[in-house]
């Protein structure tokens, strides 16, 4: 009873020491998070209900509920505007992508990681190198790379690119998880008979499976969002992703653009990304620190 009366006390005391500065900083997060909030949800639910909208409905009473509930918006969106392909090409290049970066980028860190060898220091600042150097300025010569060895405007060409340009992020960010696992359990497996290979797919990765899990959302993400990287590579209109078919949706229609099915283009876009967030949102709580090569 009298630890249980001390925790108590401790606890007490605790709040008592929070200062008017502190219960300052605290409302002026909750006001700030809430005003973000609503700066993210509201504009998402206006597309929402305009999606279920006719161009006529949206242009007289943009604020009003639709008169009639119909998915007539996405069909035209998903049929006609050509938005079914747009989004098998997106699936195709961005899972692909995914599951190789993934792998690579595991792989990668861990080597640096785990074993010392000449040159891992140099590889390690090459990967960070890779973080501040900026897309738009590799375009050009990506073009011509591509163009040379016969994948531009082709899915495997746009894959390659996406995973070279996610790898060094990847790599930067699974270092910390690969460097922080116990010694022990790779010096078992050794002792165990297990080789290299074993020992990283069977022991090491599944150990590091809350910073795969992680890094692979912010990989989907930006992945998904991509859109300077498919503009410059890839002209044709056949192997769009998302990003680039909803632009040209847009600019086709020129001063007759169908809003609703624009809106539903746009919802049919965004739900894939809400949906792996809200499944994977856990994953995130946590905060990661920033791996250093020691």
């Amino acid at each position: 009873m009298s630890a249980v009366a001390a925790d108590e006390s401790v606890d007490t005391e605790t709040r008592n020491d929070r200062t008017g500065g502190d219960l300052a900083v605290e409302a002026t997060s909750h006001v700030l998070l809430a005003i973000w909030t609503l700066i993210v949800i509201v504009p998402f639910l206006w597309v929402v209900l305009s999606s279920f909208k006719t161009t006529k409905e949206i242009l007289a009473s943009p604020f009003s509920l639709p008169a009639h509930w119909s998915f007539d918006n996405y069909v035209h969106a998903w049929t006609d505007a050509g938005i079914r392909q747009f989004f098998l090409n997106t699936v195709i290049v961005v899972g692909v992508a995914l599951v190789l970066v993934m792998l690579l980028g595991a792989m990668c860190a861990y080597v640096l990681a785990r074993f010392q060898f000449p040159g891992a220091r140099v590889i390690y600042y090459l990967m960070l190198a890779g973080l501040t150097f900026p897309i738009f300025l590799a375009i050009v010569p990506l073009f011509f790379v591509l163009k040379n060895v016969g994948l531009l405007n082709t899915l495997p060409g746009l894959i390659m690119v996406y995973v070279a340009f996610a790898l060094p992020f990847t790599v930067f960010f699974l270092y910390a998880f690969f460097k922080s696992l116990p010694d022990d359990v790779y010096e078992a497996a050794l002792m165990d008979g297990a080789g290299d290979w074993r020992t990283f797919f069977q022991i090491m990765l599944p150990m590091a499976r809350p910073g795969m899990a992680t890094v692979a959302i912010f990989n989907f993400l930006g992945l998904w969002n991509q859109f300077l990287l498919p503009v410059a590579l890839n002209t044709d209109m056949s192997k769009y992703v998302l990003t680039q078919g909803m632009a040209e949706f847009a600019s086709q229609a020129g001063y007759a653009v169908d809003f609703g099915a624009l809106f539903a283009a746009v919802v049919i876009t965004v739900v894939p990304v809400l949906i792996v967030f809200l499944i994977f949102q856990r994953r995130l709580e946590g905060s990661v620190s920033q791996g250093t090569f020691r």
